[in-house]
């Protein structure tokens, strides 16, 4: 039995991770590790030897699957104790070695969280793990109940000798096909280790019941009356089917859940047992596993690091997304100094502040070294009439030039002003801070703060993601910076001056959720809004009516279509509400020209229609160079030369 004291001490830790907002559901997700066995297959150990026996014959193995799992973003690794109970490793002729076994899987599952924080300076736990007993218990089969708990406790006494920070930090019980085992299990680890916290999973069938027929919404009231601090689904038939059952697992619950699904059904390739479901698809159920309130997430059979790393992916950039920033990355505004007048800081705030009608045109930067076509652009359209020069970040998670290179270079050799797009996607807070000192001392002063497409959009999806703040963030910290403070409140000696926009959609899907994070830039010291392509301006109206209690100046974006297919990827790909009646027009084009005059008659009639919400504080418009066609968008503005 464990000390009180040791216990309370781990506990306190990771109760943060078990622990949700007064009167709410929502946890920090907590990210778990993969399969152990799929590791140990993949480098050449055979499926008719004890997996846990490696823990004392071949414990570099171990060690090395356990570092992988923590390099690419487990906080909890389990133990290689899936199978160590004694019944399983009479199989082996190893029924004597419980204690041992189990002692050396928690001894490497330690060593390497204890390096992990040594070289990282970063927290991670270790679960002592529990499989089922892999015979039938009474009356289905021979083993009675009390031989199923004294099984149990033998391996949860030796997982957990030592305490905490020794021995295990919490457990898992997972893969549970009955819940007579279910509660045997569970009773054994609050008799041995009543301190530590427990995650308890079933595997479940295609209907999403337990194998012993038990429906998720029984179980999941037997797992809670029994004391477990979080329940889940793990292995099963996949992704899908384990997020079918923790959505019914919530619907009857507020206890913590767990998912983590097996990387599919394996199928049968040369010989081998392959899983067929790839980091990219596990990341996506990262995704919709939060939203459907699951707090830990891992991987089992045919998951690996590679996997994990992609949800770890997927979870910074859905974090992002949802929670604005970290606390870190707050800025509190208690300076002195007081940042210009809109008016003063550029040509674009001296503009809004007037009131005036912009006219903005995008360039995208090359993807090569040589800007001449961009630079030639930008002097066309500057002779033209237009106002200011947008560049964007990067789009689409694509390697182009710097955007502030591209900036500078337009502004030194055309004259006309530009306006930088600054993602979250690629820089921590600290690059951030340097990358916007840096831009405002060479003449920089219009910032578009995004939070940017997440690498796998790109030609580059293994590309790591920061993500340490999004859109809203970082607006906090430009605001900040223009009122000479860094983000720990340290002046920078002056105000950076920026003129703060940001984005916004107003034809996505979740329309409130879009709002809320609106209201939120806003809030954090937005100045001016920049939409995605406008199609339909009723849709931009809508919008306009939902934020009126916080407007704020607004330029509308358009987009010359190129073509039906051109359509077709603005409404699926960028999610922008394209209406069926422009589909039409456009699929009725006869040829690229004509569809590339459609696509111009429907952006200027875009243009004349946004000139009519002036009332509403629209401000100007963006339009967009399809392809680098820049005589395209200066005809959309009526511009000629």
């Amino acid at each position: 039995m464990m000390t009180g004291t040791a216990v309370e001490t781990t506990n306190k830790a990771l109760d943060e991770l078990f622990r949700a907002p007064d009167g709410e559901t929502a946890r920090r997700t907590v990210l778990c590790d993969g399969a152990m066995g799929t590791m140990l297959y993949d480098r050449g150990v055979f499926i008719n030897r004890s997996y846990d026996e490696l823990n004392i014959s071949q414990p570099e193995l171990v060690r090395a699957v356990h570092a992988e799992y923590l390099q690419a973003g487990a906080e909890i690794i389990e133990t290689n104790t899936f199978g160590a109970n004694a019944f399983r490793l009479e199989r082996y002729g190893l029924r004597d070695s419980v204690r041992k076994l189990n002692l050396a899987g928690m001894r490497l599952a330690r060593e390497c969280v204890t390096q992990m924080r040594e070289k990282q300076a970063s927290e991670a736990y270790v679960a002592g793990a529990l499989g089922p007993l892999g015979v039938r218990l009474v009356p289905h089969g021979p083993v009675s109940r009390e031989d199923a708990r004294e099984t149990f406790r033998e391996q949860v006494r030796a997982l957990a000798e030592g305490g905490p920070g020794v021995g295990a930090d919490l457990f898992v019980i997972e893969t549970m096909m009955s819940m007579a085992e279910t509660e045997e299990a569970m009773a054994a680890v609050k008799e041995e280790a009543p301190g530590l916290k427990l995650i308890v999973m079933l595997t479940v069938d295609d209907k999403g019941n337990s194998l012993d027929g038990t429906s998720a919404e029984e179980a999941t009231r037997l797992m809670q009356l029994w004391g477990a601090d979080a329940i889940g689904c793990n292995c099963s038939d996949g992704p899908q089917t384990v997020l079918d059952v923790i959505q019914r697992m919530r619907a009857v619950t507020k206890l913590p859940l767990a998912a983590m699904p097996n990387a599919g059904i394996p199928r049968e390739v040369d010989g081998r047992h392959m899983y067929m479901t790839t980091p990219e698809y596990m990341a996506g159920f990262a995704r919709k596993a939060v939203k459907a309130g699951a707090t830990f997430l891992g991987g089992c059979c045919g998951t690996t690091p590679a996997h994990i790393r992609a949800m770890r992916h997927a979870l910074r950039a859905l974090g992002a997304m949802q929670e604005g920033v970290h606390a870190e990355a707050a800025v509190v505004i208690e300076s002195t100094v007081k940042p210009p007048a809109l008016k003063e800081r550029s040509k674009v705030g001296a503009m809004i502040a007037a009131g005036d009608w912009i006219t903005m045109v995008e360039i995208v930067p090359p993807k090569g070294i040589d800007c001449t076509k961009e630079i030639e652009g930008a002097r066309m359209l500057y002779k033209l009439g237009v106002d200011v020069i947008n560049v964007p970040d990067s789009p689409r998670a694509s390697a182009r030039m710097a955007a502030q290179s591209l900036c500078v270079q337009i502004q030194q050799q055309v004259g006309i002003e530009t306006i930088i797009h600054y993602t979250c996607r690629d820089r921590n807070v600290l690059s951030i801070q340097s990358d916007l000192i840096g831009a405002s001392s060479i003449g920089l002063k219009n910032v578009l703060c995004l939070t940017g497409d997440p690498p796998k959009m790109g030609n580059y999806p293994d590309a790591t993601a920061v993500f340490d703040v999004d859109a809203i963030g970082l607006t906090k910290i430009v605001r900040g910076l223009n009122h000479g403070l860094d983000i720990g409140n340290n002046p920078i000696g002056g105000s950076t001056g920026f003129a703060i926009a940001v984005a916004a959609n107003p034809g996505v899907a979740d329309l409130d959720f879009e709002v809320r994070r609106f209201e939120a830039k806003v809030e954090a010291g937005a100045e001016f809004c920049i939409t995605q392509p406008v199609f339909d301006l009723q849709v931009l109206e809508d919008f306009l009516r939902r934020i009126e209690g916080f407007r704020i100046p607004v330029i509308a974006g358009i987009w010359p279509l190129t073509s039906l297919k051109n359509a077709e990827f603005m409404k699926n790909d960028l999610k922008v509400r394209v209406p069926d009646q422009i589909m039409t027009r456009m699929g009725k084009a006869s040829g690229p020209d004509a569809a590339r005059a459609e696509g111009l008659a429907i952006a200027r009639e875009m243009l004349a229609e946004a000139r009519l919400l002036g009332h509403m504080m629209v401000r100007g418009v963006q339009v967009s160079a399809p392809f680098g066609k820049y005589k395209a968008a200066a005809d959309v503005l009526g511009l000629e030369g």
